[in-house]
This record gives C-alpha cells, structure tokens and sequence, in this order.
C-alpha cells in the first residue's frame, strides 16, 4: 500500500480504541520490549504520546527504562527547520505541548544525535521489512540520519506489519526491531 493510504487506515484503526484499551496495549508493548538485545546500552530516546492521536502511551517504558538507570532522551521539534534537539529527562525537566499537542521539553541539557544507543520510534504503520510510515513531516527520518550507524531503532506499533509499503523513498530509514502487543519483529538490515 501506499504510504497516504497507510495513514488514513491507521488514523482511523487507532481512532477505534479506547483509553481502557490504550492502557492495556501500551504496559504489554512496554512489556514485550523487555526481550530486546539493548538493555546493555545506556542512551534511550523516547517519544512522548500525542494523545489526541491515540500514541502509545510510553510511560510504562519510561518507567522500565528509569528503574534500569538508563539514560532517557526526549525531543523538541522545530518545525521551521524540520530538526529535533534531544535533551536528557531529568526530575527537573519541565515538559509542556506544543502547538501541535506534543509534549517537549522546555529547556533542559542538550545531548547530540550520536550519543544516542537506542531510538524508540513512533509510527502509524510499518511493513516486513523494516519501512515504516510516520505522519510524513520527515523529523524521524532525518534524526535517525545523523545518529551513529549501530544505533537500534526500535518501532512501537499496536498493529502487525503490512506486507509491503509501496513508496519508500532512499532517505526512509529502516527499523531494527518493532515491538507490539503480540511480540517483537525483527528486520535484517544490516
């Protein structure tokens, strides 16, 4: 299918759930992540939900990732220039929505793309091997281009794979691993 096409059907599957149903989806995809190969790293990105639009709830991860000691990174975008800056989640970050209903950091201390060992990605949809299909703004796409060549990006999905995602582009950046509610796939791609 075609990546508009993916949006619309997953907009619209994730539209169907309920905040009861999010809950239970997100602790056992926060679960299922316990099986990764990555909890000898140390710098984890997360991404903070939209709720508006029905996100996985990643809170459960946060708090498996704090009570490992690990670093955890969260983002801000800016829009204008289609970049994220990463800063470190501490107790005293201050996190507010942007216009767009993400949660960012306010300020806090900025940490570069290639320190990061571990990515959690957000995504509507993904395919077989690996592709996955954002809201289309590319910010992940160009983030995970400046990360270091080993960094594990790991999708976190309530849904199975598609079979193929017809219109991947050569700048589309492939997942590791993308882990749902009914286990972990993992993709060969390197």
């Amino acid at each position: 299918m075609l990546k508009n096409e993916l949006r619309l059907k997953y907009k619209k599957e994730r539209k169907a759930l309920r905040f009861e149903e999010i809950q239970d989806l997100s602790l056992t995809i926060a679960n299922n992540c316990l099986s990764l190969p990555i909890w000898d790293k140390r710098y984890f990105h997360l991404f903070l939900p939209i709720e508006a639009q029905k996100e996985i709830n990643t809170e459960f991860l946060l708090q498996i990732l704090a009570g490992r000691d690990k670093e955890i990174l969260i983002s801000k975008s800016d829009f204008e220039t289609r970049k994220m800056t990463h800063f470190l989640l501490t107790d005293s970050t201050r996190i507010m929505n942007n216009d767009y209903g993400i949660p960012e950091p306010v300020d806090g201390i900025e940490v570069p793309a290639s320190k990061i060992d571990v990515i959690f990605v957000p995504l509507l949809a993904y395919d077989k091997s690996g592709h996955r299909v954002g809201y289309g703004k590319g910010f992940y796409d160009a983030f995970l281009s400046q990360c270091k060549t080993d960094v594990i990006k790991v999708g976190l999905s309530y849904f199975d794979p598609e079979d193929a995602i017809t219109d991947v582009l050569d700048t589309d950046v492939q997942l590791d691993f993308c882990v749902t509610p009914y286990g972990i796939f993992e993709f060969n791609i390197k």
